[in-house]
């Protein structure tokens, strides 16, 4: 069984699209490519334990286990040495990058507090949209009563669009809410 918004993508957006920017062919119409979530954890310098936490809610959120960053350089100022764990990051294809997307549209969006829609300069040139979470409890599958602290996100969203237009239609029609 399919997706819901991968069965969203091939009925709706693909025509869509197809229409809008006038595409001779389907292979044309932009797609999802990734979705990448990061946490960066500069206080994990300090208290190792943070990392297990954070580990624990990106796995609850992404629903896959997060790859461990680890520090390029040492930096003495902030007593950080090369190696040391300085965050984690998700990777999501396929199938689990249509259902993050979906539950992360219909269900956690919804739950950011003083919403007002998403920002539509947050992309980079080249088809990709980055959007930056403060607050982790938004997901539906964290338990408020589980977590230490709240800790922000960012979440990269990688399009095969060549310009920010095409993207910005392709993620309207997957149900992003822009500002208007």
């Amino acid at each position: 069984m399919t997706a819901r918004l991968k069965d969203i993508y091939q009925k709706q957006a693909i025509p869509a699209l197809m229409k809008e920017f006038k595409y001779s062919n389907v292979m044309q119409a932009p797609k999802l490519e990734k979705i990448v979530l990061n946490i960066g954890l500069g206080e994990a310098v300090k208290d190792i334990k943070v990392m297990d936490a954070a580990v624990r809610d990106m796995t609850l959120i992404s629903g896959q286990k997060p790859v461990v960053t680890k520090a390029k350089k040492s930096i003495a100022t902030f007593k950080l040495r090369a190696g040391m764990p300085i965050g984690c990051m998700v990777t999501l294809r396929g199938p689990k990058m249509y259902e993050f997307l979906d539950r992360f549209v219909n269900f956690s969006i919804p739950r950011i507090r003083d919403f007002k829609g998403m920002p539509d300069k947050s992309f980079d040139g080249r088809g990709n949209y980055t959007i930056g979470i403060k607050e982790q409890i938004i997901f539906p599958e964290i338990e408020y009563d589980k977590i230490d602290k709240i800790r922000g996100l960012n979440i990269t969203i990688s399009t095969s669009a060549k310009t920010d237009e095409e993207a910005k239609a392709l993620l309207k029609t997957l149900g992003m809410p822009f500002r208007s």
